[in-house]
């Protein structure tokens, strides 16, 4: 069952300048891509399942996730610069790192802050009376764009009788549920440790969320 705060009407963001829905889109999955990696470790301070923000370096340990991340990024004309780190003895792994110039984080940082807000107050913010058909056909791939996101980044939980991620942000696991609501496919949110676990059933919920995580994905290839 979900917990009723992490499904609470967001708070109203500051004044920012308006993005058309093209522009969220792609802002706000990228924000998401993000918000899947763990926040970065400080001593002796602790974010209770949140994200402190958005770093100017971010790491990724999938290649397509990254890519995705990059590509996106430069459709927001925000310039990153992609490295490859090969560690380990036995078992190797690599790491992708993106890194957002200087001259460039405070737009980065702002586009960021901006379609995240945005993004979620779409999602969070239930169905608004006399909505356009064009308003309710964008929230669909925003829930859409969340799950992408989730199933590139996040840690994925695949059993026989579902289709999970595990997620760090306690907030994006709330926008996963709400999107799913949104693509007609109920979700369950169960509290792990140090995570939470967002999952669909196998079946026809499964081949749902699939299905609209690919389409748009499949309509702007990754790079």
């Amino acid at each position: 069952m979900v917990e009723p705060t992490l499904l609470a009407r967001p708070r109203p963001p500051a004044t920012q300048p308006p993005l058309d829905w093209t522009t969220l889109a792609d802002a706000f999955e990228t924000a998401c891509l993000l918000r899947c990696m763990p926040p970065p470790a400080i001593p002796g301070q602790r974010h209770g399942g949140q994200q402190p923000g958005f770093p100017a370096t971010i790491e990724f340990n999938r290649e397509e996730a990254a890519r995705r991340t990059r590509q996106l990024l430069d459709r927001l004309d925000i310039p990153a610069r992609h490295e490859l780190a090969v560690g380990g003895l036995r078992r190797r792994y690599e790491l992708h790192r993106l890194y957002v110039p200087g001259e460039r984080r405070l737009a980065y940082t702002a586009m960021m802050e901006n379609g995240w807000r945005r993004g979620r107050r779409e999602l969070l913010g239930g169905p608004v009376p006399g909505a356009s058909t064009a308003r309710r056909q964008w929230r669909t791939r925003l829930a859409a764009a969340a799950w992408r996101a989730a199933l590139l980044a996040g840690g994925r939980h695949v059993r026989r009788h579902i289709l999970g991620v595990r997620i760090t942000d306690r907030e994006l696991a709330a926008v996963l549920v709400r999107g799913a609501a949104l693509l007609d496919v109920p979700a369950l949110l169960r509290p792990g440790t140090g995570c939470y676990l967002v999952s669909v059933a196998h079946g026809p919920d499964r081949d749902r969320i699939l299905r609209h995580a690919s389409e748009v994905a499949g309509q702007r290839p990754v790079a």
